[in-house]
């Protein structure tokens, strides 16, 4: 099967998920940090979906599914053994142009979702197709390993300092020569060996601020 990478903005958008499972319990955490309006349609729930319907964050119907209940909705996931259920959920998101993800069963999924790894802003993920995802574990691992959380402080500069720097409003040729410049300077490696003052000099030669709390004293 060959895939299209893309990453959604589902905020505000209504995902299903169906089933209430430990699985169904992580599909249900992703969707819920990504800014989605999670509903989840099982008779039986783990702990921590009860306590996040409880507390107003998803919402829950404990009941079994039935045709009708992806109406509304942008996304949906199928988290559960019930192969008669993964087969109505498939084929009702099928028919409703859906996304769905049916979970285990890549011949029944409109989407498959990556093994991914989150530095803050940055998030890497990796994909084999569906051939192997414990190849894909092994890779972000790998991966993990070669992008620690120096990363997340990293990338909240670049921001901070792209805004600084559009606020200039120095001319294209100028601005095309620095932001390569910054990005391709060994910013990652000064901040993982807490090499401030590498990063202070560089703020300083550019005319860039430091901003709390990614650059305290402390860190001198």
């Amino acid at each position: 099967m060959r895939y299209y990478p893309v990453f959604l903005r589902l905020e505000g958008r209504l995902c299903v998920v169906v089933g209430g499972g430990e699985v169904a319990e992580r599909k249900v955490e992703a969707l819920v940090e990504a800014g989605a309006r999670v509903r989840v349609i099982a008779p039986e729930v783990t702990l921590r979906i009860a306590r996040w319907a409880e507390e107003g964050r998803i919402e829950l119907e404990r009941r079994p599914y039935r045709e009708g209940d992806l109406s509304g909705a942008w996304l949906c996931v199928a988290a559960t053994d019930d192969k008669a259920v993964q087969e109505a959920v498939f084929s009702e998101a099928e028919k409703k142009g859906i996304f769905c993800n049916v979970v285990d069963r890549p011949e029944r999924c409109s989407f498959i979702v990556p093994s991914v790894i989150k530095r803050g802003r940055l998030q890497l993920a990796i994909s084999t197709s569906g051939a192997s995802p414990a190849a894909a574990r092994r890779i972000r691992e790998r991966l993990e390993e070669e992008f620690g959380p120096e990363w997340e402080v990293y990338l909240e500069l670049m921001a901070r300092w792209r805004e600084e720097i559009m606020a200039r409003g120095l001319p294209q040729e100028e601005r095309r020569a620095l932001f390569p410049r910054l990005a391709l300077s060994p910013l990652p490696e000064w901040i993982r060996n807490g090499d401030w003052h590498y990063v202070r000099a560089l703020a300083e030669k550019e005319g860039l601020s430091l901003p709390e709390p990614v650059y305290s004293p402390a860190s001198r």
